[in-house]
């Protein structure tokens, strides 16, 4: 159960490393406004916020890793925890799809994590 919590750990972690590229480097490139669904213009206006967004999704790969290379017990669970309410809050706000793409995965691994336990 180790192993496959750890795995889920580390998706969850390159998803929102994924997340960061996109909004603090390809965020008005083409592929980067596909995924978002955002015009040339929008997304030269927001660039700044779109970075923001993203250097907050690195703070989570950060505690994520840490967690892999740590004592996941302390700090992964917190982590996980923040990915799902950002999740919903998404969800709310935004996209539905954010709680599939984003909080389904991190829920899955945090029961993970709690069952290795």
């Amino acid at each position: 159960m180790d192993l496959v919590a750890d795995i889920m750990v580390g998706l969850v972690a390159l998803l929102h490393l994924w997340f960061l590229v996109l909004e603090m480097f390809l965020w008005t490139a083409p592929a980067g406004r596909a995924v978002f669904g955002t015009d040339p213009d929008f997304a030269e206006r927001s660039k700044a916020l779109a970075a923001n967004q993203g250097l907050y999704n690195g703070f989570l790969v950060a505690g994520l890793v840490w967690g892999l290379v740590g004592s996941r017990t302390d700090v992964t669970p917190f982590f996980l925890g923040c990915v799902v309410v950002a999740a919903v809050f998404g969800a709310a706000t935004v996209s539905r799809r954010i709680l599939i793409v984003q909080g389904l995965p991190a829920a899955v691994a945090v029961v993970l994590v709690l069952l290795a336990r």
